[in-house]
């Protein structure tokens, strides 16, 4: 067991300090909204842009894209449980696997920045808002969003290529073989 914790942190520390500074950027950014915009107002933050870049501050009681509306203690108790899993998962992924932990930090952070905003408020605050003003607005959101909406994604991809990788290497390995 006292093996254990260093080898573990040895393993960790990248996933923790990538999570760190997402939950960092995450509840800086959500408490400035917080004082400078108040509730379900907003502002156009680069006048260039107009309407279709807009801080626009709102609650969220529900998951992505609002769905699952005031099922907070069902979306804290998986976030923990997923944080729990991917720290435990990080022990057993090869050293080399630099990649996947700055991805698994992404996703770690973006979680526990919507989990201590649950635990904290009852709600996620959300405030980024994209579109075409008058044809379509992508739903808010935040820095914890984009950062697990950015690292399943990427996380996907890698897996995908890597797996298409590994192909390539069998197929090539039985050609020579032949």
């Amino acid at each position: 067991m006292l093996n254990f914790i260093p080898k573990w942190a040895s393993r960790a520390w990248l996933v923790l300090a990538v999570a760190a500074v997402i939950l960092v950027l995450d509840q800086w950014t959500k408490e400035l909204i917080r004082q400078s915009i108040p509730d379900y107002t907003s502002i156009i933050p680069i006048p260039a842009l107009g309407e279709y870049f807009v801080f626009e501050h709102v609650h969220n009681y529900g998951a992505a894209f609002g769905i699952l509306q005031n099922q907070s203690n069902l979306f804290a108790v998986i976030a923990g449980g997923v944080a729990v899993a991917m720290l435990v998962y990080v022990y057993h992924l090869p050293p080399a696997a630099r990649m996947v932990r700055v991805l698994l930090g992404l996703i770690l952070g973006g979680a526990l920045g919507n989990l201590i905003d649950r635990l904290n408020q009852g709600y996620v605050t959300d405030f980024v808002k994209m579109g075409i003003p008058g044809v379509y607005y992508w739903p808010n959101y935040n820095i914890a969003d984009s950062a697990i909406v950015v690292g399943v994604i990427a996380m996907g991809l890698y897996v995908l290529l890597d797996d298409l990788r590994k192909q390539r290497q069998q197929a090539s390995a039985v050609a020579e073989r032949s």
